[in-house]
């Protein structure tokens, strides 16, 4: 990058932007359920998005199908505690639309017959 516009950006260190500028400060997501493993995306009748940050739209356009909470944070490249503030304004805004699903839990019987395999190994 060279000219005017990359003042912001150090090829070493990344976007100088840091993580609780983003969020404004707040550390703490308004929707609590927000885990690794949530299923997330966009909704097909979003309100304008004009009054939205770059990384909102970012996260809009990265949910066009479903993701999780983890994938969103690792493809936009910032802490997962970042992403969940911005999904939860999202999700009070009616953009982004949350797939809960429980994760089942493996029956304790399966469990040991993987562990008993891998030591057999």
């Amino acid at each position: 990058m060279t000219g005017r516009d990359d003042w912001w950006y150090d090829e070493a260190a990344g976007p100088l932007v840091r993580p609780y500028a983003m969020v404004r400060g707040r550390t703490r997501p308004n929707a609590p359920d927000l885990h690794l493993v949530t299923q997330v995306r966009a909704s097909s009748f979003a309100s304008d998005q004009t009054s939205l940050t770059v990384e909102h739209r970012e996260i809009m356009a990265l949910c066009a199908r479903p993701l999780s909470v983890a994938e969103v944070a690792a493809y936009l490249d910032v802490p997962l505690v970042v992403v969940k503030v911005l999904l939860s304004d999202l999700i009070e805004r009616g953009d982004v639309l949350v797939q809960t699903s429980t994760p089942k839990i493996p029956d304790r019987d399966l469990l040991q017959a993987v562990l008993d395999g891998v030591r057999g190994i």
